[in-house]
């Protein structure tokens, strides 16, 4: 896609967010994050990614409620945009989080030594991800590296006119800068 329909999709997926935050009252949507918009070319259609956070019957009693708003967010965005034809919005369910956060929990699972089956299914509500506890048997952090000694002021060679490795910078044919290394041939 072009810079323009990007611009456009991010405008769009950050009004949608606002509209449903601050119009919408609707307690069977709950948390929703916009995830994604992505229209078409012609700006007839775009399709509006959400995430929703519960369970399964939750998500989708979520889905189905932000759907039926759907034609009131679009007449929203009419106000609120200033754009030639405001698309038509098709509506999906984003389980990008539900997946991301089964496999941190399985994870989790696995370094604190719970058996990975047992573990509660994608359909549960989602758990928080937290910082993994320091467990028994985990390699302690190892030790600052030491100091370096500061080193004197001539430990890197002499450094004066006419000595041996001195770098001269000037410019080459086209005002770039160049370096030539002089060395003393005896």
């Amino acid at each position: 896609m072009t810079q323009r329909t990007d611009r456009i999709d991010e405008l769009i997926r950050q009004e949608i967010g606002e509209i449903i935050a601050r119009e919408i009252s609707d307690p069977r949507i709950g948390f929703v994050t916009i995830t994604d918009v992505e229209t078409t070319r012609d700006l007839s259609h775009a399709k509006v990614s959400a995430s929703f956070i519960g369970t399964a019957a939750e998500r989708a009693l979520a889905l189905a409620a932000l759907g039926h708003a759907m034609p009131f967010i679009r007449h929203e965005l009419g106000k609120r945009l200033r754009i030639r034809r405001i698309p038509e919005l098709h509506l999906q369910a984003d389980d990008s989080l539900v997946r991301g956060t089964r496999v941190l929990q399985l994870i989790n699972d696995l370094g604190s030594g719970a058996d990975a089956l047992i573990a509660s299914s994608p359909e549960d509500t989602l758990p928080t991800p937290v910082a993994r506890l320091p467990h028994e048997g985990d390699a302690s952090e190892p030790d600052p590296p030491p100091a370096l000694p500061d080193m004197p002021a001539h430990a890197g060679g002499d450094r004066r006119p006419g000595k041996r490795g001195r770098t001269r910078a000037s410019t080459g044919p086209r005002g770039k800068a160049t370096s030539h290394r002089r060395t003393n041939r005896s």
